[in-house]
């Protein structure tokens, strides 16, 4: 469908005719007054000296109206392209059945703890995770992804957002104490649940991973659990590690330290969001925990259409840019353009 996006400037086209009309008037006003003044002196021989000057009066006359075309030719086309002249095309956007999730990822200092391992080498929390979380969120499509990291404070990587390659993207450069040392579990919910609210009732879900204690924060977990289910916000909770002395590489060292899980803490916040706890301490099982989330919560197929501008302007301004160009080849206007004219007829 052709449009402009301000068709009301369309009356600047007629500027120019105005101007001339009452230019016009002005001049025919002024010469019924010099009549008026002074009398008219006819020569004998008129007809003669008008037979004379026809051929350069009828030059004069094609000058002088090539040259108007030619500016009210410029006038329109900058007009047009002001008006902003564009074709609309209706697009359809549908979304299938799938979630609308946020999945938030402790990235404290003891994500970087050796408790897992991958074809008998040891390997970190964090690695892990991301390599069966990246597999998770690959598998995404059709569905809205979004990306929060927490430790000393939580914070937004990646909005809400269908371009799971993206957010693949973003997981990747995820490292332990990206965001500090310590851990925030309940802001992590409480920025979640900021914004997943802002989706559909039934479809918001937060996949929390975490491998520690709430020992940071300024939301208390089951607070932020509590604003949670007020706002239709199912929490799954993850929890990532083997409890008590685990290998730790610390200032190029490896040492064995001890780390701890809150799984009652976990196990509540789920229980009072309609979620569930699953509890990680391999990569197989890793695996079956997103296998079971992926199988849980669907949501209805959305379908918007949207009016998408494809802009038209730049062909009027060429075609100005075009006028302009052979106004240009003559600087002096009807004069100049009337000299050559004269010269090679």
């Amino acid at each position: 469908m052709f449009d402009f996006h301000w068709p009301w400037l369309g009356l600047l086209i007629f500027l120019p005719v105005l101007a001339q009309l009452i230019r016009a008037r002005s001049r025919r006003a002024q010469q019924v007054q010099a009549d008026d003044r002074q009398a008219t002196l006819i020569h004998p021989a008129l007809d003669y000296l008008s037979s004379s000057f026809s051929s350069s009066r009828g030059r004069s006359v094609l000058g002088g109206r090539l040259h108007w075309v030619l500016m009210l030719g410029l006038w329109s086309a900058l007009v047009l392209a002001v008006m902003r002249p564009e074709i609309l095309e209706t697009e359809t956007q549908t979304r299938t059945e799938g979630h609308d999730l946020i999945l938030a990822l402790d990235a404290s200092r003891s994500m970087g703890a050796l408790d897992f391992s991958v074809a008998g080498r040891e390997v970190t929390r964090m690695a892990v995770i991301k390599g069966v979380a990246g597999k998770f969120i690959s598998a995404r499509e059709g569905d809205r992804i979004g990306l929060v990291v927490f430790g000393d404070h939580a914070y937004v990587l990646s909005p809400l957002t269908f371009d799971v390659a993206a957010v693949r993207g973003l997981l990747d450069v995820v490292e332990p104490s990206i965001a500090g040392d310590a851990t925030a579990i309940g802001d992590a919910i409480g920025l979640a649940v900021k914004k997943l609210r802002e989706r559909p009732e039934g479809s918001r879900i937060l996949v929390l991973v975490t491998d520690g204690e709430n020992t940071a924060g300024m939301l208390p977990p089951m607070v932020a659990a509590q604003l949670a289910a007020q706002e239709g916000v199912r929490i799954y909770t993850v929890g990532v590690g083997s409890k008590g002395l685990v290998p730790f590489y610390e200032e190029g060292r490896r040492e064995m330290v001890r780390m701890e899980i809150d799984e009652d803490l976990l196990r509540k916040v789920a229980a009072l969001t309609g979620g569930a706890y699953f509890r990680a301490t391999d990569t197989d099982a890793l695996e079956e925990i997103y296998a079971q989330i992926d199988s849980m919560e669907k949501t209805q197929v959305e379908t918007e259409r949207v009016m998408i501008a494809r802009p038209l302007y730049q062909w009027p301004l060429a075609a100005a840019l075009l006028i302009l160009f052979i106004l240009g080849a003559f600087p002096e206007g009807k004069r100049r353009f009337l000299r050559l004219k004269n010269q090679y007829a």
